[in-house]
């Protein structure tokens, strides 16, 4: 079963920048999306963006000014942050999926976290001055 480490959260001041990891314990199945999410108090979990092995980057036209990016050799992905506000407070969860798409030769990450079947135990982020 693959687990999911994210590190990389903490308190930074408005204007500032993080670097979100997220360690996956192997790689399974033909092909693999790994998104990250974001749980901001009082608000449904948002999806931020989803990348597969291909480095296909998926954003949905989120909001959240972030980049992510991954390490296909050290099964790492990151969310780098830049120009945090206090809006951008909240719990950021790494989730991915190898079970998407069918028998489609390609298909997109999904956008659903409900089709991510493996979730790190998310890192808090505090934005404040």
């Amino acid at each position: 079963q693959v687990h999911l480490v994210e590190s990389g959260g903490g308190s930074v001041q408005p204007g500032g920048s993080l670097s979100l990891s997220c360690v996956a314990s192997e790689v399974t199945g033909r092909r693999t999306c790994v998104a990250w999410f974001r749980q901001s108090p009082g608000k449904e979990r948002e999806v931020i963006a989803a990348i597969d092995r291909d480095n296909n980057v998926f954003t949905w036209g989120s909001s959240v000014r972030a980049t992510i990016s991954q390490d296909s050799a050290d099964k790492t992905t990151y969310l780098q942050m830049d120009n945090l506000t206090p809006d951008d407070t909240g719990t950021y969860s790494c989730a991915s999926t190898s079970d998407y798409g069918g028998d489609a030769a390609w298909a997109p990450c999904p956008r659903d976290p409900t089709a991510y079947q493996t979730w790190g135990q998310g890192t808090q982020v505090t934005v404040s001055s």
